[in-house]
């Protein structure tokens, strides 16, 4: 039973992990680019620890902690980072590819 868990958790986080990288490889700008480390390799990362915890807890006689505080710092430091360089980005004037928005022209200026 525990190693039907750990190979769905491992294969999980491989997912997520190829899923973040290939973001970050094959998105287009700055913006967009955030947000495969940021969100899909911060939940792969966290499935591969939460197995590297499981599978250390039971094949030794405590439990693995190591693993466990790895990644909540990982779950608390990555979206406080990219919210970090967004704000840099903007900073900066870094320009997105999206499309903007045109103005609404039913609304009277100010």
């Amino acid at each position: 039973m525990i190693d039907i868990l750990l190979s769905l958790l491992i294969l999980t986080g491989a997912i997520f992990t190829f899923i973040g990288s290939l973001g970050l490889a094959r998105l287009r700008d700055f913006y967009t680019r955030l947000h495969g480390p940021t969100k899909a390799t911060t939940l792969g990362v966290g499935c591969l620890l939460i197995a590297s915890a499981v599978y250390f807890s039971v094949r030794e006689e405590g439990v693995s902690l190591h693993e466990v505080l790895v990644t909540l710092f990982l779950f608390i430091t990555a979206p406080v980072s990219a919210h970090l360089l967004a704000k840099a980005a903007l900073h900066l004037k870094v320009r997105s590819l999206a499309p903007t928005p045109a103005p609404d022209t039913d609304t009277p200026a100010d």
